[in-house]
């Protein structure tokens, strides 16, 4: 019998760190025009299944003029680890200069109603003990694997939970994917999503709609956006 932790329906705010509650700040502001310019929330570097390196990327979001981001790599904190470093050495060297803020994150594979979905974690501590299983770089498995374990844990480390691309999973709609993430008390989703990878990057109109009232209807949840770049780009997808 996989053991399945119960959480509560709706985001708590008792046990977010102070990373995580200006993170949630930042969710609330968050429209369609908050990406790829202002904010991103969703990229992958070379610890993952991304091209660039933690360095270049943090070059790249300082010449672009992010306020903000999140690296996510497939179940690995190491590349925000690196671009931590590199940041705080930026910082040191450019007093002057403006830096964006960098949010610990991650993407974890999880099963949610027998459909094997991506689950966003920001603002958590890399550190704390239920973030183990999710940092090996692989994708966790037995309890491990179910949604509302990991969900408990981003919860438990002090972050932020998300669900990634509402729309793009074949085997379940979001209108069904998002009520049950609901019940297990994530925290939002990515609403703001470019499923065809259009050229410039902006969120798909007709996704973003039915997520976007999905979200307000199930509890309120928090909007995020991202780019999911996976190329050299931080502007797009590949």
């Amino acid at each position: 019998m996989v053991n399945v932790v119960e959480v509560p329906s709706s985001p708590k705010l008792a046990g977010e760190n102070e990373s995580a509650r200006r993170l949630r700040e930042v969710f609330e502001s968050i429209d369609e025009d908050s990406c790829p310019h202002d904010f991103n929330f969703h990229m992958h570097t070379i610890f993952s299944d991304g091209k660039l390196k933690p360095e270049d990327l943090m070059s790249q979001a300082i010449a672009i003029g992010l306020q903000g981001l999140a690296i996510t790599d497939h179940h690995s904190v190491g590349g925000y680890q690196l671009a931590r470093s590199w940041l705080l050495n930026w910082k040191a060297d450019h007093p002057l200069g403006r830096a964006p803020v960098l949010w610990s994150g991650i993407e974890i594979n999880a099963n949610l109603l027998k459909t094997e979905v991506h689950i966003l974690g920001y603002g958590f501590d890399p550190e704390h003990p239920r973030m183990e299983p999710y940092i090996q770089g692989k994708a966790p498995t037995n309890s491990d694997f179910q949604a509302p374990n990991v969900i408990a844990a981003i919860h438990q480390a002090g972050g932020l939970a998300v669900l990634a691309h509402p729309e793009r999973y074949r085997r379940r709609s979001a209108a069904q994917l998002i009520p049950e993430a609901a019940r297990w008390g994530i925290d939002g989703v990515e609403t703001y999503y470019a499923y065809n990878n259009p050229n410039p990057w902006k969120p798909s109109p007709k996704q973003t709609e039915r997520v976007r009232q999905l979200a307000e209807r199930y509890g309120g949840l928090l909007h995020t956006c991202g780019t999911d770049t996976h190329g050299k780009n931080l502007a797009q997808r590949m």
